[in-house]
């Protein structure tokens, strides 16, 4: 807690960001620091609730109170302690998690959170800037050699633990630079890659070893490369698009969001030049998909001079308030306006499409028809087409951001022989263990397309379930802060 009565006394203050007018027009993050005071303050809205419900709704189990707690009363390097107790990498989750904690924060029944996303991030940045964050390699090794497949959250996490734990670890990436995701997904607007860089420089001086531009599938091949390692972890993520099966799919001007995301990171970071396919300068920009990366392709269009932008979701407009169906401390089904969305474009929902329209071989239009949920005989609901709703869309470029289906496992079956789920992703038991011995596997690629918060716990956990299968004993690494969440 903070102050006992900090909540009735301080309103939330969100933290500052740099005028869309400016920041729109370059890549850099656009959320600014709190002031030292406005920070206390915001750490101080935390109260004596008796039960941290906000701790429950954290995949990581973050000890909430005891660093607001700790920033309230000036004592920023024990919250910091207390933060990376539980969080390898709350500088990345203090920019890119959604925050299900804050849902669950019992503030949240009536009034608005405590700004716990901000409150890492602060922690994080005034860690780094004050040097307590420092490699600190294991005072032993075990002898023992452990492979991690992909360098997105889940497989850094996993690297981080399993190193700390004494173990020898080398992370595989297919892309020229670690990072995975965050590097070729998430927008440098977002987070800037010095963020990541910074980190995995601490992870190397720690003793882990990255080895970029090496696609396991092809070479070594995966029953090759578990042959010579003592264990195995997969964190591959799950980068399997969802198709837009309609008429017209083949036409020049249809490409995947993370065809985009990854080739405008690889633009601002200086290692290609921008595409005309992929370059939504003066075009009319359509991007289906209203989660998160959809969002992401907004600011990236925007800040690439579109003509104009819009988002389209398949599903009605959300509520502006929770449904009774919809209780706290569940992650709330409510009307949302991102900091892509903030800064223009327009929105609309309820739209399916049925069709793509061109000539010559180039998008024109997209034909769409309202759609609405409407209830079924048996109590179900479905989702139907509204009749004489039809309407068309011009457009130059649509970008397709409507989610994945799964891992790419090629190799994995056939040549590890991990069996998959009748869904397509790797199916793992309650220790994160395959059905292979000595493989692990964490993240989007057991889990499905989650959060950046729910790959680091993953990757805790998977870590330490490979430990103990490596140490023949329970493991010392820490466990999960809870064992369920409402997120």
């Amino acid at each position: 807690m903070g102050k006992p009565t900090g909540f009735m006394e301080w309103a939330r203050v969100p933290a500052p960001k740099r005028e869309k007018k400016e920041r729109v027009n370059d890549s850099r993050e656009f959320v600014l620091p709190l002031a030292p005071e406005e920070a206390k303050q915001q750490a101080g809205r935390c109260m004596d609730c008796g039960v941290p419900f906000c701790q429950q709704g954290c995949p990581l189990g973050n000890p909430i109170p005891d660093f607001n707690e700790a920033v309230y009363r000036g004592r920023w390097k024990a919250a910091f302690l207390a933060l990376s107790s539980t969080n390898n990498f709350p500088e990345f989750t203090g920019r890119l998690c959604p925050a299900p904690c804050e849902a669950a924060c019992v503030l949240s029944i009536d009034q608005h959170p405590v700004t716990i996303e901000q409150m890492e991030k602060e922690i994080a940045e005034r860690a780094f800037a004050e040097g307590w964050v420092q490699a600190q390699p294991p005072a032993r090794r075990t002898g023992k050699r452990v492979a991690v497949v992909g360098s997105g959250p889940a497989g850094l996490a996993a690297a981080a633990q399993l190193n700390r734990a004494g173990h020898s670890v080398t992370v595989y990436e297919r892309d020229d630079k670690a990072g995975g995701l965050l590097r070729y997904g998430i927008p440098d607007f977002k987070m800037e890659k010095g963020v990541l860089e910074r980190r995995l420089a601490l992870m190397e001086a720690e003793g882990v070893v990255f080895r970029t531009g090496v696609d396991v599938g092809k070479e070594p091949g995966f029953r090759a490369l578990r042959e010579q390692y003592d264990a195995l972890v997969l964190a591959i993520g799950a980068r399997k698009p969802r198709e837009l099966e309609v008429p017209g799919r083949e036409l020049a001007g249809v490409v995947q969001a993370m065809d985009y995301l990854e080739h405008q990171n690889r633009v601002v970071a200086g290692l290609a030049t921008l595409e005309p396919r992929l370059n939504a300068a003066g075009k009319r920009v359509l991007i289906l998909g209203g989660g998160d990366t959809g969002s992401d392709c907004l600011g990236t269009a925007l800040r690439q001079g579109a003509a104009n932008v819009t988002q389209v979701e398949l599903m009605p407009t959300p509520p502006m308030t929770r449904s009774s169906n919809n209780p706290w401390p569940r992650w709330p089904i409510v009307f949302r306006t991102s900091s892509s969305q903030e800064e223009g474009g327009d929105r609309a929902f309820g739209l399916m499409t049925k069709q793509l329209l061109g000539s010559e071989g180039q998008l024109q239009k997209l034909v769409a028809v309202q759609v609405e949920f409407q209830k079924q005989a048996d109590g179900s609901t479905r989702l139907v087409e509204v009749p004489g709703t039809e309407e068309t869309h011009e457009v130059d470029l649509l970008i397709l951001a409507m989610g994945f289906t799964g891992p790419v496992t090629a190799g994995l079956q056939e040549d590890l022989g991990v069996r998959l789920t009748p869904r397509g992703a790797v199916q793992v038991d309650a220790r994160f263990a395959t059905s292979v011995d000595g493989v692990f596997c964490a993240g989007d690629a057991n889990r499905g397309a989650s959060l950046v918060v729910w790959a680091i716990s993953d990757g805790r956990e998977a870590a330490k379930s490979a430990d103990a299968y490596l140490s023949g004993n329970a493991s010392a690494l820490p466990t999960r802060g809870r064992d369920a969440s409402f997120g």
